[in-house]
């Protein structure tokens, strides 16, 4: 077993573990274990810990406030007058059903390849990179890559406008396996879309790599104006949030601990070391000479001279 395939499945196991209501559950488990030999403090302390999990994931808002520094660290451009290349990561689909059913139903993350499909018409000679295999250890589903494949093809875009990378199971081996099929000449410019608080792990994955890309988040889980208070949203959302901020700020932690990336916490002034070596793009950030990158507007569109998209051949 590789390094890389340890890693991941100690990722996986660690995670299982650690997630909010798994973690809450174990608690209360060996809660009701200790009981059986009459450890009765023991028992009420394990209780009261997974009681306070629960409802602070559940009935505030800490989940969201965990996100929002994350969905925040970096903001969409003003949007580009050419692009080579559009990256999306997996994380969209619903595997198990589209693997049943041959469809491609999206999850919470879908996000990522609606704002794909847009940006294609928008940028009709730029090359579609979706990489997305199966991230499951136990449960069978089928890659976001494969799904996308039929996504895109149901909505016009032809199929040798895409390439897809089917054999990542997390975003480490996302970036590793896109940097062998594609490689960006110096004056191109290629966008990252992919989750909003997933943008500074994704981003900082790139710059080690000198892969150069701008950021084009997408999939935002907070307003951020959330607050501290309780029940700011239903339970089963901020159990959620709580669950991918958790999740996220672990992966960062685990992958600058592991020398994956050379921040805890990268962010758009950044300089990777790789970057710093061989002359790359600074991180990707800014766009090649000549385009429009004058107006931050957020990438909206509305201040590009009434952008139309051009039709698709039907």
């Amino acid at each position: 077993m590789t390094e890389t395939s340890l890693l991941f499945y100690v990722s996986r196991i660690f995670w299982f573990l650690i997630q909010p209501l798994n973690l809450s559950l174990l608690l209360l488990a060996l809660a009701i274990f200790v009981g059986w030999f009459g450890w009765r403090k023991f028992r009420g302390l394990l209780a009261t810990l997974a009681f306070l999990i629960l409802a602070l994931s559940a009935w505030t808002s800490l989940g969201a406030l965990m996100l929002n520094p994350l969905e925040e660290r970096f903001q969409r451009p003003a949007v580009p007058e050419r692009v080579a290349g559009i990256i999306v990561l997996g994380g969209g689909f619903e595997g198990a059903i589209n693997l049943a059913r041959g469809g491609y139903d999206i999850n919470s993350g879908g996000d990522r390849f609606l704002e794909a499909a847009v940006l294609a018409r928008r940028y009709p000679d730029a090359k579609i990179v979706v990489s997305g295999g199966t991230g499951t250890v136990v449960l069978e589903g089928e890659g976001d890559a494969d799904t996308a494949a039929r996504l895109f093809e149901a909505l016009g875009i032809p199929a040798s406008r895409l390439v897809l990378e089917r054999e990542s199971r997390n975003t480490y081996e996302n970036v590793e396996n896109i940097r062998k099929l594609v490689t960006p000449a110096p004056d191109e410019t290629w966008l990252l879309v992919t989750s909003a608080f997933h943008m500074p792990r994704s981003m900082g994955l790139f710059r080690k790599a000198a892969f150069p890309v701008v950021p084009w988040p997408v999939d935002y889980r907070t307003s951020g104006r959330e607050g501290i208070g309780f029940m700011r949203d239903n339970p089963t959302d901020a159990l959620a949030a709580t669950t991918i901020a958790v999740r996220e700020w672990l992966g960062l932690i685990g992958y600058k601990f592991t020398g994956r990336i050379d921040s805890v916490f990268p962010g758009p002034d950044d300089r990777s070391e790789a970057a710093g070596q061989d002359g790359a793009a600074g991180g990707g950030e800014k766009l090649p000479a000549g385009q429009d990158n004058e107006q931050n507007d957020g990438g909206d569109g509305e201040n590009q001279g009434g952008y139309k998209p051009p039709k698709i051949a039907e």
